[in-house]
């Protein structure tokens, strides 16, 4: 799977603050249980990882500079959302067809 860079930048900032990757863990575990389906959850999860993006770029350094270069123009953050989701989240058991 492929990142574009404000998704990489997220992934490696999460990586390497063990607080924060916690923290989405237990967002992502939340939102597959709250959702009806994976689609669903990882619409929500994307726009959350925008907002957390934008809040990051007025703090953490990499991110203002990047912010700072590339303007604040709103990225996908789709192809993160489903590799979280596939990182951190069992998958879901397959419901068998009724006979």
């Amino acid at each position: 799977m492929s990142l574009n860079r404000c998704e990489q930048r997220v992934f490696d900032y999460v990586e390497k603050h063990p607080d924060e990757r916690h923290h989405w863990q237990e967002k992502f575990q939340r939102a597959i249980k709250v959702h009806v389906s994976e689609y669903v959850a990882i619409e929500k999860m994307e726009a959350e990882l925008w907002r957390y993006y934008m809040e990051r770029s007025a703090v953490v350094p990499a991110f203002k500079q990047a912010v700072a270069i590339e303007g604040q123009q709103r990225t996908s953050m789709k192809n993160l959302a489903e590799l979280l989701l596939r990182l951190w989240v069992a998958p879901r058991a397959k419901k068998k067809p009724a006979e």
